[in-house]
């Protein structure tokens, strides 16, 4: 198998819900800037064919994508395949910063690829083998990616890895891109994203997180070639040394990946620290020349001036959201994401008060002090009353 796509693999450590999928998105907007045509792939380990069956107050919700996959976990044979259209909500991420539609196949699960192990053992496909997970499910998940950057004529293709490394589920996965990095050595790169948590108790970040998930990576036989610390901060000069230094990786590959007012902004940040240049040297990409009438998308002039339309609305106005998955904030992602945005370019930054409804909410109070309500979609009779009452609040006051 030969590919002329370049690969770049982000994994996560320490814990889940650091940002990995922003990360994602990141890195391919500054390769954009540079004039390369990127895609995403998200891997999520879970055994469910595809997120839509998930429960949203325990996954947040799907992404639903503008064209039908029918998944055929054999191919020519009579075996049923299934529609899908709901995607991982990363892909919302992906698609906000990119600027790019990806299709349904771009989301792949253990449960796709075990069910096509599976049922290509019961159709002869394998031709009497013993079928195991290496070569024949690793063979699966490569050729994934593989179909994926050569059928879109990608110049680099980003694949995220869910969950955290170390959990037993994704092990499968990365042993997967352990082999492409051997038969692949100078298109990949690898990234790793950690948190560096910040002790109030000595005054200090903390890198002995970071320091053993990298262990953990290279026990696997994985070396990052970049690592992102994920914090409350900036990364510390002499934080970033040490990372350095534990974690084999060159000093200037350890990238600062602070809170920020503006996530968007998180692109530039990367290029300040010049993280777009550290990715082309490791892969052998020569920027391209970016015309000066590119899309605003891929546009770094463009971009920036975006950021600063974000930070500059600084106008208030208060979005009342009666609804029932509040377990989680990613149960409305979409929702909060589009009045996030809508705002911005009218001015103003939103302040969504979640309201979740039972029997004893006292409506009127909740939505006394609030510029607009906005009522959010469920499923089942649970808080119906709630909505209607809300209704009925918004048009008695001409809210």
């Amino acid at each position: 198998m030969t590919t002329n796509c370049k690969y770049c693999f982000v994994t996560g450590g320490v814990m889940s819900g650091i940002g990995k999928g922003v990360v994602t998105a990141c890195i391919g907007k500054v390769l954009q800037f540079r004039g390369f045509k990127v895609s995403v792939v998200k891997i999520d380990p879970y055994l469910n064919i595809d997120p839509g069956t998930l429960n949203p107050t325990e996954h947040g919700e799907c992404f639903i994508t503008e064209d039908v996959w029918q998944f055929k976990p054999v191919f020519e044979s009579d075996e049923r395949s299934y529609r899908i259209s709901e995607i991982d909500q990363d892909f919302g991420t992906y698609s906000r910063i990119l600027g790019i539609e990806m299709h349904p196949s771009h989301n792949i699960t253990s449960g796709q690829i075990y069910l096509s192990t599976i049922l290509r053992e019961r159709k002869g496909k394998f031709l009497g083998k013993t079928v195991q997970l290496i070569p024949h499910v690793t063979d699966i998940i490569k050729n994934r990616l593989f179909e994926i950057s050569e059928k879109e004529e990608l110049d680099v293709l980003l694949i995220e890895c869910g969950g955290t490394v170390g959990d037993l589920e994704s092990s499968i996965f990365l042993e997967a891109f352990r082999q492409i990095k051997l038969d692949f050595p100078k298109q990949t790169v690898f990234v790793h994203v950690t948190l560096v948590p910040y002790s109030k108790a000595v005054g200090q970040q903390k890198s002995k997180p970071t320091q053993h998930s990298v262990k953990m990576l290279q026990s696997l036989g994985l070396q990052p070639d970049i690592i992102i610390g994920r914090s409350e901060v900036p990364l510390a000069k002499d934080i970033k040394r040490k990372i350095s230094l534990y974690s084999n990786v060159p000093e200037k590959a350890v990238i600062s990946n602070p809170d920020l007012e503006v996530v968007y902004e998180l692109p530039i940040l990367f290029e300040e620290q010049g993280l777009g240049d550290i990715i082309c040297d490791l892969i052998d990409l020569k920027a391209k020349l970016v015309s000066s009438e590119a899309s605003e998308v891929t546009n770094y002039s463009e971009w920036v001036k975006m950021v600063e339309m974000y930070k500059k609305a600084n106008k208030i106005v208060r979005i009342a959201m009666p609804g029932k998955y509040f377990n989680i904030s990613d149960s409305y992602i979409s929702i909060n994401e589009a009045l996030e945005h809508a705002a911005a370019h009218q001015g103003y930054t939103p302040e969504l008060k979640m309201i979740n409804l039972a029997e004893e909410t006292d409506i009127e109070k909740e939505l006394s002090n609030c510029d607009g309500i906005l009522l959010t979609p469920g499923f089942g009779e649970r808080a119906v009353e709630g909505m209607i009452r809300s209704a009925e609040f918004a048009m008695e006051n001409k809210v």
